[in-house]
Order: structure tokens, then sequence, then C-alpha cells
């Protein structure tokens, strides 16, 4: 068993999925196995095509595991994500999107800071290279983690939303080029990173719930993986990191229809997992009796 299981979900894009595979073969960082998720129809599939299929057989070569599925039909993004989670085996999940390219440390970076923090998470979000022209001191507020990530009490009135302005456009490149220096690593607080580049601690986000209520959504939906990070954050703390080394390739969403957001589901979905946490006020004797 692999440390890390990659996880991708990819639907209509044979490009961007090439980028994301191609960047797996530069990870300074090796011990890992690839999931991916394939919900193309079944006109434009493109997991046999010969560019899918050579980098397939390159990843293999260098001795990782790679498994393809055809997922269909198409329910939604967190139905696709819960089912790619009920793939990983390894401790660690990393969810990839199919539209970003990774820099070769990027997953060594992640790693190192989810073992040291122990968290639920650590992201890196995928920054527009076509706004680095674009200066927006006005969204850089950022929040740096002075000590150890820890869990932050977070509730659909509490939310600190104002803080995802920090990985809008090129904003975590401008503030990389002036918070690292000589590859120092900089950790600071989210209310989310996105989907695009998240290692996740398995255990964790299965403690959670991970993406089981994928039910109760709309296939047109967004936000799935926002909520499962807002419920990491208030259990065991989640952060981002720069440098990102994370770039947006601009592709067309595939999430058109935002009139639904996971987010609704937040309230619910705490009083659920306090109840599950609740210790249970079955005397022993009585729990005894049952289950004799």
């Amino acid at each position: 068993m692999a440390i890390v299981d990659v996880l991708i979900p990819t639907f209509g894009r044979k490009t961007g999925l090439a980028v994301v595979l191609t960047s797996l073969l530069g990870q300074t960082f090796t011990d890992f196995n690839v999931v991916v998720s394939d919900q193309t129809e079944d006109d434009n599939c493109y997991l046999d095509s010969i560019e899918i299929e050579t980098l397939v057989r390159a990843l293999r070569w260098h001795g990782h595991q790679v498994v393809l599925h055809r997922h269909l039909p198409r329910r939604g993004m967190a139905e696709q994500r819960h089912f790619l989670l009920a793939q990983c085996r390894a401790p660690y999940a990393h969810f990839i999107d199919d539209d970003v390219l990774l820099d070769p440390p990027v997953l060594a970076r992640m790693l190192d800071t989810l073992r040291a923090e122990g968290c639920g998470f650590v992201g890196c979000a995928a920054t527009g290279l076509d706004y680095l022209d674009d200066e927006r001191p006005h969204q850089q507020e950022i929040e740096l983690w002075r000590g150890p990530v820890q869990p932050e009490p977070f509730t659909p009135e509490s939310i600190p939303w104002a803080r995802h302005k920090v990985n809008n456009a090129a904003n975590p490149l401008h503030l990389e080029r002036r918070l690292t220096r000589d590859g120092e690593l900089v950790r600071y607080k989210v209310a989310w990173v996105g989907g695009a580049n998240v290692l996740y601690d398995r255990a964790k986000l299965l403690d959670v719930g991970g993406f089981s209520w994928w039910n109760r959504l709309p296939a047109d939906h967004a936000g799935e993986e926002v909520v499962a990070q807002f419920l990491l954050i208030r259990k065991y703390g989640g952060c981002g990191i720069l440098p990102s080394g994370t770039y947006h390739l601009g592709l067309p969403t595939n999430v058109r229809d935002r009139t639904r957001n996971a987010t609704e589901l937040f309230g619910d979905l705490i009083r659920e997992t306090d109840q599950t946490a609740a210790p249970s006020s079955t005397p022993p004797g009585k729990l005894d009796a049952v289950g004799a």
C-alpha cells in the first residue's frame, strides 16, 4: 500500500488530465498510487487515447499503480468524490482536479505539513498565471498560523468568508513572493481552499462523513469540497500553504449551474456529527443485554 492515493475526477478534459498525470510523473515524492474516475460520455471517452495510455504506462513503469474507472451516470461532484474516496486505501487521500499543473515539490510539501500538523487537510490554491500583472493588495490580508494548526469552531453564522480572497486570481503568487524566502513554507488560515489540489488525512475525512451526504443534493451543485473542509476545520483544523506550486489551466468550468450549493447542508451535518460523537447514555448492563 502506498502512503498517498491520488484521486482524480475527470470529465471532458483530455488535455487537462494529461497535464495532471504529467505533473505526477515529475513529483519529488513518489510513494503514491493513482485512481482516475472518468464521467465523460461514451462517445467522447479518452481514457483509451494514446496520450493518456502513454502517461499511464509511464506512471506504472515508475512503480505507481494506476486504476482507471468509467463512472456513469453523472450524479454530481459530491457523488464523484464519494466514489473516489471509497477507492482510497492509503492513509492520505490527494484530490486533484483535471485542470491544474503542479510544481515537482508540491506533494512532498503538502504531506510533510499534514504529518507535522496532524490536521484534517492541507491545500494549495490553484493560481491563475494570466493574473500575474493584476496585483490586488485589498485581497491579500492573509492570516498566518504562528503556532500549530488548530481546530476552529466554524458554524453557519461564523464562517470567515473573507479568507477566500487570498486564494483568488494570482494572489497566492504575489503573497509567496512577499512572504517566502529561501524555500520557507508558510501556513495560513483558510475558510476553504477549493478542491483543485487538497491532501486529506483519509481517516479524519471519513470521520466527519466524507462526501456520504451526496444524495441530499441534485446532480447540479457546487461547494461539495467546501462543506467537507468546513467540517474538518471545525474538528481537526486545516490550512493552506505557500508556495502553492499549483497553476490553474484556465479551462471552462464543468459546473455551470451553481444554484444549489453543498454549504446549505453545513448546519445539519454539524448537528449529525455532534450527535454521532456524543457518548451513549445507555447503561453498560442494558447494552450487554441488547447484544446478548
